[in-house]
């Protein structure tokens, strides 16, 4: 069974269970009130009677006259002389009470309001009254009137026909407004269960479009949401499969060409004709090769650990002038063969940072300036501030075009793959530097003008 089917019924039924407890309620209590009206009115009723009857003569109308108050009143009325004998009784065509006194017919009678006595048992199908008639001018002492309960109960027979009427026009509009409000309850639920059978399958391109402002509202914009960010996560990860996949296509041929290269350098030391000029030649270009594989896999490595180690950094305290001045020292000599100038221009300064991973960062951004500046000069700078301190390198090399600034920090990417690897790049330098920085909660910035030069720069926090 459908849920809308579910819900159809579940009002239906709670509905008319309702309306036919309502009604059936109504009945007994408009019932129950009319009996208590009886009550009232027989027990008046026989006060004005006894008085008409108290005045009546004995003659020849007499049963004339009280058949005439029975009529008047709609009782059946019977009178008793002093000793409890049966006087008369009207109307004449009632069915007659058998002859006798009235000894002990009244024990079942309750006291009631003003000396009437009353019985309405439930196993009689009358409502009777019993009273002493005082001061008559006639023979007659007592009086008992009695009404059938069905006349007392015979406008409950209107009512009831309105009330089931009603009922029954109340069912018909229950069901059919039961119908059109689980349609109007299933409709978004069914939308929300297509559509988020449709995201389980894969199709996050679906969207809902529900003109609410209640709970299905609310529920459909958190699908629409889940949505989209299953669509940014796809895109996401078809970025990262195609980075993967070009990560590794690009460690195949950054390893292939150098084991090329040394292959073929093994091969020609094979030879017997070379020269000791020619066999120092393939030797130190083995060398070189097997040199730039290890520091693939370092870069590599380190890369790795920024990927999957929590404990990638260890911050300390201290002074970035030390390291600043050691890495600049290490590449003066390589400076100077080129015939460019390196110089380091500031003060102390103290950082919290890992001294290791910072030296990392330094070395490969002033072998980038090394390598890529042919003339002029490298300045590496530290500007100390109040919370931070920062560090610059700035070069007059060829420089970076726009077009490459955005992926430059990419693992990789090349601005000029021929001529990066002809300097025994590894492309990753860069790369190492942004995860480097990004672990310590900062990052490498760069500007760049090409024939001009490149300026890249990063700040740390100061110590404490």
């Amino acid at each position: 069974m459908s849920i809308r089917s579910k819900l159809a019924w579940t009002f239906i039924l709670l509905l008319i269970f309702g309306i036919t407890a309502i009604s059936s309620y109504s009945i007994l209590f408009i019932r129950n009130y009319l009996l208590t009206e009886g009550e009232l009115q027989i027990i008046n009723d026989t006060e004005w009677l006894s008085i008409t009857i108290q005045n009546l003569r004995i003659d020849g109308d007499f049963e004339t006259n009280l058949n005439e108050a029975a009529r008047t009143s709609g009782y059946k009325i019977a009178v008793y002389d002093q000793d409890g004998e049966l006087f008369a009784e009207v109307p004449y065509h009632s069915e007659r009470t058998a002859p006798g006194q009235i000894d002990g017919m009244t024990s079942s009678f309750e006291q009631s309001e003003r000396g009437v006595l009353l019985q309405n048992r439930s196993d009689s199908d009358e409502l009777r009254a019993f009273y002493e008639v005082q001061n008559s001018q006639n023979p007659i002492r007592y009086l008992l009137i009695s009404i059938e309960k069905d006349q007392i109960y015979e406008p409950i027979k209107t009512i009831r026909w309105i009330i089931y009427t009603g009922m029954f026009i109340s069912i018909f509009l229950v069901i059919s407004v039961s119908i059109l409000f689980s349609r109007y309850i299933a409709s978004p639920i069914l939308q929300l269960e297509s559509a988020a059978r449709d995201i389980a399958e894969g199709n996050v391109d679906r969207t809902l479009n529900l003109d609410r402002k209640d709970e299905f509202g609310q529920l459909a914009k958190s699908l629409n949401r889940m949505a989209e960010r299953f669509r940014s996560d796809n895109e996401e990860m078809k970025k990262l499969y195609e980075k993967q996949s070009q990560f590794f296509a690009d460690i195949t041929h950054e390893i292939r060409n150098p084991l090329h290269t040394i292959s073929g350098s093994l091969e020609m030391l094979e030879l017997n004709s070379l020269t000791d000029e020619q066999r120092e030649h393939y030797l130190k270009t083995a060398a070189r090769q097997a040199e730039r594989i290890n520091r693939l896999f370092v870069d590599l490595k380190t890369l790795q650990h920024y990927d999957s180690d929590s404990h990638f950094i260890e911050k300390q305290n201290f002074d970035i002038k030390e390291i600043v001045t050691q890495v600049v020292s290490i590449y003066r000599v390589k400076a100077k063969e080129k015939g460019i100038e390196i110089k380091y221009e500031g003060d102390s300064a103290r950082v919290y940072a890992d001294p290791n991973k910072i030296e990392q960062v330094l070395e490969n951004l002033i072998s980038n300036a090394v390598k890529y500046t042919n003339r002029g000069k490298i300045k590496v700078r530290v500007e100390k501030g109040s919370d931070d301190c920062s560090v610059f390198i700035d070069d007059t090399g060829i420089g970076i075009s726009n077009e490459h600034l955005d992926r430059l920090f990419d693992r990789f990417y090349r601005t000029d793959k021929a001529r990066s690897r002809d300097k025994g790049g590894t492309g990753l330098g860069l790369a190492v530097v942004k995860s480097i920085l990004s672990a310590h909660g900062t990052d490498i910035q760069v500007n760049s003008t090409p024939g001009k030069g490149s300026s890249f720069w990063f700040t740390l926090p100061a110590s404490g």
